[in-house]
């Protein structure tokens, strides 16, 4: 995505990523017999566009502009953490156990890392605090929408329910990059190459696939099983990033790397493992006394 914004607008870009990528579904889905969806399926597909797309991918491509792709991604590594908290405040009330606590706060700490660095630049490796924040609101906005979408009624085939969502989040997006000035900042002739290559992967592995393959994971697996992608993902931008644009590796860069993997591999793990209760812990007690008995 880095690539990508270079030399197009952020919010721009991501519109058209979007809306083309939602384009090419729709007409898929149409030309394999997949109804349209109806007006509430249009309203909620919408709902979770804007908080997945507009708010989630829109303000990521935006931070981008202030802080490395590397932290970036290790920022948004945190959304499983908020999914946990979103479930747990919300319909479920679900209390998170001792290792889903230690996580989320060994997940802070990383952030923590990530913002305080000592002797920062002004060269991509710079730790920008309203690109943290912004990013922060990013992953909130992505769990949240995360967790509206698999209780929402969007369209059952995961094709046309992506479509829908790319189609409505791409409009908003376009429109948002419009409100912030975007679209006069936008010179086609200075689109380099790189952008464009960046941009076309970003429609069809980013959107097309990727996009598509989450949503069915919402719809059809365990949450934890949906946001699994977290642990690969800050990974692959830290390499990516160092090795592609050029984005120098500091020690506290790493060091929060280990940490908010680690952090969310210790949610992702325990987060499934009911909570005992104190009157559950006490008939397993007593269960062990009559074993030894």
């Amino acid at each position: 995505m880095k690539v990508a914004i270079e030399t197009m607008p952020p919010f721009l870009m991501a519109g058209i990523r979007f809306f083309t990528a939602g384009a090419v579904l729709y007409v898929i889905s149409r030309l394999s017999g997949v109804k349209r969806p109806v007006g509430r399926e249009w309203r909620s597909s919408a709902i979770v566009g804007a908080l997945l797309l507009l708010g989630g991918n829109g303000l990521v491509a935006w931070s981008e502009q202030r802080v490395s792709s590397s932290i970036a991604s290790l920022i948004i590594a945190a959304v499983p953490v908020w999914m946990m908290l979103f479930g747990w405040f919300g319909r479920s009330g679900k209390r998170p156990n001792t290792g889903v606590i230690a996580g989320i706060v060994l997940g802070l700490l990383g952030i923590a890392v990530l913002v305080f660095q000592p002797g920062q630049g002004d060269t991509g490796t710079a730790t920008d605090l309203t690109g943290i924040i912004t990013l922060l609101i990013a992953s909130l906005s992505w769990a949240a929408g995360s967790m509206y979408s698999r209780s929402a009624r969007i369209p059952d085939s995961p094709l046309m329910s992506t479509a829908a969502q790319m189609l409505t989040g791409g409009v908003l997006l376009i429109a948002f990059s419009y409100v912030t000035g975007d679209w006069s900042k936008l010179e086609v002739s200075t689109i380099s190459l790189r952008s464009y290559a960046a941009f076309g992967y970003l429609v069809a592995f980013g959107s097309i696939i990727g996009y598509t393959a989450y949503i069915w994971l919402l719809k059809n697996a365990d949450a934890s099983l949906a946001s699994t992608y977290a642990f690969v993902n800050p990974v692959v931008a830290v390499i990516l990033g160092w090795a592609m644009v050029g984005e120098q590796l500091t020690a506290n860069t790493l060091a929060a790397a280990v940490i908010i993997i680690a952090a969310v591999v210790l949610v992702t793990l325990f987060r499934s493992r009911p909570q005992k209760t104190g009157t559950q812990a006490a008939l397993d007690i007593q269960n062990q006394q009559q074993s030894i008995h």
